[in-house]
């Protein structure tokens, strides 16, 4: 009797699996553009026009948008920041002035 039992469970537990996944294959679609964690990466080049410009909400977006980042920020002398690297995300770095002085990536 417990093997009866055990072997429903693992046929019970082998269909629920079965109707949690997704029917086709597991590459995507060759319609979308994907990179590594599907975000387009920055190219911190193309927004070195801001270095000695004074920081601005516009000037942040325009560098954003001219390096193809997903994310960007202005970064001041003191502030804190996460350790964490995201290949999507602009840096604009300021001095005490806030005049841009190195634009990166991550």
């Amino acid at each position: 009797m417990p093997w009866k039992l055990a072997s429903f469970g693992t046929l019970l537990a082998a269909l629920v699996l079965t109707g949690c996944s997704t029917p086709g294959t597991s590459e995507p679609a060759k319609d979308t553009a994907v990179t590594d964690a599907g975000h387009s990466r920055c190219e911190a080049k193309a927004a070195e026009f801001a270095i000695g410009q004074k920081a601005s909400p516009q000037l942040l977006d325009q560098a954003r948008s001219r390096a193809g980042a997903q994310n960007a920020r202005i970064l001041k002398p003191d502030d804190m920041v996460t350790l964490e690297y995201r290949s999507d995300r602009l840096n604009l770095n300021t001095d005490d002035n806030l005049v841009i002085n190195r634009v990166n990536c991550g």
